[in-house]
């Protein structure tokens, strides 16, 4: 099955490195404009000159997806540049690693207030925008932590299994505008952030937990990106996607 999304206009938060990069990437080889957004506007122009050097069509702006206005003139910014708003991928997210009994008041606000708030407020800014419009498609990107918890994750477990419900919540509510509302929710990932920890002796024992024993790769998301974007899903809202190599199964 091919997906051919051009013509599409997407948002893709959190978009500087990793998934979210991937993410924007793969949208734009699809044909979608893609507008890329994070804090650190110096690497998303980097990957938007990359998409346009591919033959594809991007546009960063910055965003801090915890600042409502700042939501608001990035999503401005996007569609102005871009055309009106389509897909939304709400992908900006932060871990704090600490012992529960160590996490600080802070360390719980900055994760929740960066993981569940933020794709509030980006989903409501852009789902408003997608209502005038006539529809669009919500893709959020949870995490097998929203179902399951492993030590020392605490808020970013409590962050995710939130955003699922908000997944769900959204859905429901946004359906009768013509709006999408899904999850993906991936397993262990190699990215560059992650990537030397999973060559230590910890990281291979995490490793050897997951029953198809050998980590996802960012290109292993595609598939459920592209479903969740295009009219193939067109049937689909308030679903959750796992990929995970079976992580959840253990």
């Amino acid at each position: 099955m091919s997906f051919d999304l051009t013509g599409k206009v997407a948002l893709v938060t959190g978009a500087s490195q990793g998934l979210g990069a991937r993410f924007a990437e793969t949208l734009a080889a699809s044909g979608v404009a893609v507008a890329v957004a994070a804090r650190q506007v110096a690497k998303l122009e980097d990957l938007a000159e990359r998409i346009r050097g591919a033959g594809g069509s991007a546009h960063a702006v910055a965003m801090d997806v915890t600042d409502p206005a700042s939501v608001a003139a990035a999503i401005e910014d996007a569609e102005a540049a871009l055309g009106s708003l389509d897909i939304l991928v709400n992908n900006a997210g932060i871990a704090v690693q600490k012992p529960f009994l160590e996490m600080s008041p802070e360390d719980y606000d900055q994760v929740l207030d960066t993981n569940l708030k933020g794709c509030f407020l980006v989903a409501q800014a852009a789902a408003r925008r997608m209502k005038e419009s006539g529809g669009g498609s919500i893709i959020n990107i949870s995490s097998v932590l929203g179902t399951e918890v492993i030590g020392a994750l605490s808020t970013y477990c409590a962050s995710k299994g939130g955003l699922l419900q908000l997944n769900r919540a959204m859905a429901l509510e946004l359906s009768r505008y013509g709006i999408r509302v899904n999850a993906i929710a991936p397993g262990y990932i190699e990215t560059p952030i992650n990537s030397d920890f999973f060559k230590t002796e910890p990281g291979q024992k995490m490793v050897k937990t997951i029953p198809q024993r050998r980590l996802g790769q960012p290109d292993d998301l595609d598939g459920a990106l592209l479903l969740l974007a295009s009219d193939q899903g067109a049937y689909m809202t308030g679903s959750l996607i796992t990929v995970d190599g079976g992580f959840v199964l253990r």
